[in-house]
């Protein structure tokens, strides 16, 4: 049995303007079906529409032609506050550069997506906490700042952020660009033991060796087109 279509792109097509109003393709004609619970990174070189793609599937960008289902939904057809709505609920992000809020702490941080759900305080405290743990973050590292924590701890919160919330997809922009390899291996084993036992679907555009040999299906774009797409046990 399969599992269900969780993402389906269809005829995806983004075009901009260059500086001399030359249309630049980024994304050309891209078809796409992504599974419930999948572990997936799309790879290729520079400007192959990696970010491209995980901005307009997460409607942050809107296709210049082309559709977008999640779970059912056309995100395409949203008004930017039903999208940003649709977020909320169901998308996580987990940035290369980590996005966190420097005056927060590494609690807060990662208690902000359900503050803006409406969580109450002691479920989100609890929530928190347990998804810090099982991220390796210690509670005495909960109350710093972001200034005050390593580069993997910072992406451990981040990635507690994306996931706290209890996402359908957590879409993962070269998370591992800026960590030495060991701290990069740690966490991708750890987000793939997460989707293992959760369920959550995990989306990485990436460069990094790691992440390709550890997704169990890589997807290649080259000049905004999939010219591989490889599934793995």
């Amino acid at each position: 049995m399969h599992d269900p279509v969780l993402i389906r792109a269809s005829g995806l097509t983004r075009i901009y303007e260059d500086r001399n109003a030359v249309p630049v393709h980024a994304l050309d004609g891209v078809d796409l079906d992504v599974a419930s619970g999948e572990f997936l990174a799309v790879a290729g070189p520079s400007g192959s529409g990696k970010t491209t793609l995980l901005n307009l599937l997460s409607g942050l960008d809107r296709p210049t032609r082309g559709t977008v289902e999640i779970d059912g939904q056309d995100i395409t057809r949203l008004s930017r506050a039903e999208l940003a709505e649709f977020r909320l609920r169901n998308v996580g992000f987990v940035f290369q550069a980590y996005n966190l809020i420097p005056v927060l702490t590494a609690g807060e941080n990662a208690e902000f997506t359900l503050l803006m759900q409406g969580v109450p305080a002691a479920e989100r405290a609890r929530r928190v906490l347990e998804e810090l743990a099982e991220l390796g973050i210690e509670p005495s590292l909960v109350d710093r700042r972001p200034s005050e924590l390593s580069g993997g701890q910072q992406q451990r919160v981040a990635v507690a952020r994306a996931l706290v919330a209890r996402p359908k997809l957590v879409l993962a922009d070269e998370p591992t660009a800026n960590l030495d390899s060991t701290t990069g291996a740690r966490l991708l084993d750890k987000m793939r033991e997460m989707n293992e036992r959760t369920g959550v679907t995990f989306l990485f555009s990436t460069h990094d060796p790691m992440v390709m040999e550890r997704a169990r299906r890589l997807v290649t774009l080259r000049d905004g087109k999939v010219v591989e797409d490889v599934r793995r046990s």
